[in-house]
C-alpha cells in the first residue's frame, strides 16, 4: 500500500511537470535544435520529421516553445505598439482609426509583427517609454511626446507618426489636413458664405466642450485639430465656433444645437469630422432649418455613416487605410535597418447635397 502511494506521489509529481522542447525531441528522435526549427518552420525540415516532432510535442501536451524566451534570445519582443490620443473606448468609436488600424495590423501581421495599444503617457497606460516593443506608432498624438519619444530613442525604439507635429528622427506619415480644409472652405467661399464657423474635434487631453477661443487654440496639444483650423482661417480669417468633446454624431449635434441657437448663426459649418457634421444636420432638422438651402455643411473623412440618408456630405475624403499600410510598411524598413522616407497623403474633395449657395 505504502509503495503504491509513493508511486502515485511520484506519478503525479511528474504528470505536473511542464513538459519542454528536449522532452519531446527525445521522445521523436531527434535533435533539440531540430524540434525547434520543427516548430518555428524557419529552417530545412522535412515534413516527415515535423509531423514526427509534432506528434511527440501533442503526445506529451507540449504547446511549443515559451514565446517570451525566444524575445530574449533574439533581443526582440515581436510586438510594435500603437500609441493612440484617445481612450481606447473612444478611439475605437471613430471609424478612422479602425480603417488607419485595419491597415497597419495588415503589414505587420503580414512581418509577423503584433500590435500592443497604448494611450498617451498620463492617461492611465503604462510609462510609454518602459513598455515591452520594438517599435512605436504615434496616432494623431499630441504636440507634447518629446520626453518620451527622446527616451524610446534612447532604447534604440523606431518611432513612427501618423499626423503628428515633425519631430527629431521620427518618420512622419502626413495627411494634408491644413491645405484639405482650406479647400472646403474655398468651396463655401465660392458659394457666397460669409457667416461660417467650425466645429472642431477636441483641442486638449481632458476633451473639454465649449466655444473655440484664441486662448484655447494658443495652448492646444492637437495636431490635427490645430492644422484644420489653420486650413479654415486660410480662407476665413476671424472664424470662430465650438470645440466638441470627441468625434461623434452625438457630439456634432451638442455643438449644432449651440451654434444654430445664438443670435447670428451661421449659413455654413465646417465640421472636422463626418461623425459631428452628421450632428450638426441633426440639430438643424430640430430648428426645422433646411439643409443645404438654408445651412451648408461640410464634413472631414469621407465614412459611410448609417442613417445619413438623403443626405450625401460634402467631406474630405481621407485614405485612412492607406496611412495604416504606410506606417506599418516603415516599421517594417525600419526593424529591419533600412531608411524608408516619409509618406504625406492628399484627401479628396467630394462635393455631396449637403453645401448650397448662401441665402441672399
Amino acid at each position: 500500500m505504502e509503495a503504491g502511494a509513493s508511486a502515485t506521489r511520484a506519478g503525479g509529481k511528474n504528470s505536473a511537470a511542464r513538459p519542454n522542447l528536449a522532452a519531446v525531441a527525445a521522445l521523436a528522435g531527434v535533435s533539440a535544435s531540430t524540434a525547434s526549427l520543427a516548430f518555428s518552420g524557419a529552417g530545412p525540415v522535412s515534413d516527415a520529421t515535423r509531423a514526427k516532432v509534432l506528434a511527440a510535442a501533442e503526445q506529451l501536451n507540449y504547446g511549443g516553445p515559451d514565446p517570451r524566451a525566444q524575445s530574449l534570445r533574439r533581443g526582440r519582443s515581436g510586438i510594435v505598439g500603437v500609441v493612440m490620443e484617445d481612450r481606447l473606448r473612444e478611439a475605437f468609436r471613430d471609424p478612422m482609426n479602425v480603417a488607419m488600424l485595419d491597415g497597419l495590423a495588415d503589414e505587420l501581421g503580414t512581418a509577423g509583427l503584433g500590435l500592443l495599444l497604448l494611450t498617451e503617457p498620463g492617461s492611465g497606460g503604462p510609462e510609454l517609454s518602459l513598455a515591452p516593443m520594438d517599435a512605436v506608432v504615434l496616432v494623431g498624438c499630441s504636440t507634447q511626446l518629446d520626453r518620451s519619444v527622446v527616451a524610446l530613442h534612447q532604447r534604440g525604439i523606431p518611432v513612427v507618426a501618423i499626423e503628428a507635429e515633425p519631430m527629431v528622427d521620427v518618420l512622419a506619415v502626413d495627411l494634408d489636413n491644413r491645405d484639405a480644409t482650406a479647400r472646403a472652405a474655398r468651396h463655401l467661399h465660392e458659394l457666397g458664405h460669409t457667416r461660417v464657423a467650425l466645429v472642431t474635434l477636441p483641442l486638449e487631453p481632458t476633451h473639454p466642450r465649449g466655444a473655440l477661443t484664441e486662448e484655447r487654440i494658443a495652448a492646444s496639444t492637437a495636431f490635427t485639430s490645430r492644422e484644420r483650423i489653420r486650413g479654415a482661417r486660410d480662407v476665413f480669417p476671424a472664424i470662430g465656433g465650438v470645440v466638441a468633446a470627441g468625434s461623434s454624431v452625438e457630439e456634432g449635434l451638442i455643438a449644432g444645437r449651440e451654434l444654430l441657437g445664438s443670435g447670428d448663426a451661421p449659413t455654413a459649418v465646417i465640421a472636422q469630422s463626418d461623425l459631428l457634421a452628421l450632428g450638426v444636420i441633426r440639430a438643424a432638422q430640430e430648428r426645422g432649418i433646411r439643409v443645404p438651402e438654408e445651412l451648408s455643411v461640410v464634413g472631414f473623412d469621407g465614412v459611410r455613416i448609417e442613417g445619413a440618408a438623403p443626405y450625401e456630405l460634402t467631406t474630405l475624403v481621407q485614405p485612412a487605410v492607406e496611412k495604416g499600410r504606410a506606417a506599418g510598411s516603415a516599421i517594417v524598413e525600419l526593424l529591419a535597418g533600412q531608411t524608408p522616407a516619409p509618406r504625406a497623403f492628399t484627401s479628396e474633395f467630394r462635393v455631396g447635397n449637403t453645401t448650397g449657395p448662401a441665402i441672399s
